[in-house]
């Protein structure tokens, strides 16, 4: 193996090593292990999982610019809490993501992938009352039609930013008041994936997530 093939090899070990970090880290904040306002320090991080500090620094800053954490240089890294300023700004990012994704989806997928999406949607309208449920089955719509968008751009960029999607928007409900006028919004877009309109579904995306 010659010079640049081995630095090019020890790049990508690099970079798988601290994606595995990455991943590490953000589930546990995902998943409420590292509650809103934990201190993470990259050494004990780096000694738990048996790897040097250089990836468990860069998957910290990366966490840090999807807003999970902040990061403090010389002293520790913080997890962030989810404001009500957080979640607004994250429901309107999903909502115009999830109307892109509507369109470039749907307007792609076959006869059988519309079907299957359209029982997805359908499991929408009984999770609307179980807020862990609800955000589940939100995502798995939001995933089936990012995936189906056959546009790379966009699942890199939604890949990206998943960890925040979910964790700020995991606790979020529908108003009381508006679950009504939610549902008929899962039914009309039920129908405008089984009809194939892009158009309308786009929008409803978007309603979905009052944008």
């Amino acid at each position: 193996m010659n010079s640049n093939s081995s630095m090019t090899s020890i790049r990508e070990s690099k970079q798988l090593l601290a994606e595995e970090v990455f991943q590490h880290i953000g589930a546990q904040i995902v998943d409420g292990v590292l509650e809103p306002g934990h201190r993470i320090r990259d050494v004990d991080v780096a000694e738990e999982l048996h790897v040097s500090r250089t990836p468990v620094r860069e998957a910290l800053q990366r966490l840090e610019r999807l807003g999970l954490v902040t990061m403090y240089p010389s002293r520790y890294t913080e997890v962030t809490a989810v404001t009500p300023e957080t979640v607004e700004q994250t429901l309107e990012f999903a909502g115009y993501q999830a109307g892109m994704a509507a369109r470039m989806g749907i307007a792609r997928m076959t006869q059988h992938d519309r079907e299957t999406l359209a029982d997805l949607v359908e499991e929408m309208f009984t999770a609307l009352d179980d807020d862990v449920r609800i955000s589940h089955t939100r995502w798995a719509v939001f995933s089936f039609l990012s995936e189906r968008s056959r546009n790379v751009q966009h699942q890199v960029l939604i890949n990206d930013a998943s960890m925040a999607l979910f964790r700020n928007l995991r606790g979020w409900t529908v108003p009381d008041d508006d679950r009504e006028r939610m549902l008929q919004v899962y039914r009309d877009f039920r129908l405008a994936v089984l009809r194939g309109d892009a158009d309308d579904a786009e929008r409803l995306a978007r309603l979905m997530h009052y944008v």
